[in-house]
């Protein structure tokens, strides 16, 4: 197994970061520096910061993300953190991309750094699924403009779109994208406001029936 992708289920970190763990010298194979591209083998002994690293069981959670909550493991001012609502246990994990704070819904949690690229890389194209409250209805021209493509100052934002039953406000979203506030934004270059955003599935991932607040551990 190369070097980096070792670190990287080791410490649930990127790949990235686990070449820059070893081309600033932290990272020792049997007592000696290590160098990119190397390769480690069963038995060799790895340490980070002269101390050991082994592979254990990457873990990762399903989380339902209430509103208010911010996807940090520091405080931002007066705004609590998701982590205060999961066991001490699992701490460690980190968010596979984000919900804004004032967002809820499906938050994908983790160990494995690796599986956080390939879930979040713009190659891999993961659908994101939303159920979104508008402050009123859009316009049929807004509407099509969205199908089209919104120009946002980072780009084009290319959403589907389609209306729910029930609520002339209420739409799903799917996108491939996770730009920040992409969302919100593009319907804010369209003057509506987004009252709700609740994400309902991330890839093969679906929120289901598990309650605001809870999580459950996801077999992969």
């Amino acid at each position: 197994m190369r070097l980096n992708r070792y670190l990287a289920h080791a410490t649930g970190s990127s790949r990235r970061q686990a070449d820059e763990m070893i081309v600033t010298g932290r990272v020792k194979v049997n007592a000696t520096t290590a160098s990119l591209g190397q390769q480690v083998e069963p038995d060799d002994r790895v340490s980070l910061d002269d101390e050991a690293v082994t592979l254990s069981e990457h873990l990762t959670i399903a989380f339902h993300k209430p509103a208010g909550y911010v996807c940090s493991r520091r405080q931002q001012g007066s705004d609590p953190t998701i982590y205060e609502l999961l066991p001490s246990h699992l701490h460690t994990l980190k968010p596979i991309g984000r919900l804004d704070k004032d967002s809820r819904g499906l938050l994908l949690l983790t160990t494995d750094g690796q599986l956080a690229q390939e879930l979040t890389h713009p190659k891999h194209a993961k659908s994101k699924v939303y159920e979104v409250m508008l402050d009123r209805e859009l316009e049929d021209t807004d509407l099509f403009q969205i199908k089209i493509g919104v120009e946002l100052n980072d780009g084009v934002s290319r959403l589907e779109i389609e209306s729910l039953e029930g609520n002339a406000k209420a739409y799903r979203i799917t996108m491939q994208e996770g730009r920040n506030r992409q969302i919100r934004r593009t319907f804010s270059s369209l003057g509506y406001a987004v009252i709700d955003l609740f994400r309902t599935a991330f890839g093969t991932h679906k929120l289901d029936d598990l309650s605001e607040g809870s999580w459950r551990e996801l077999k992969l």
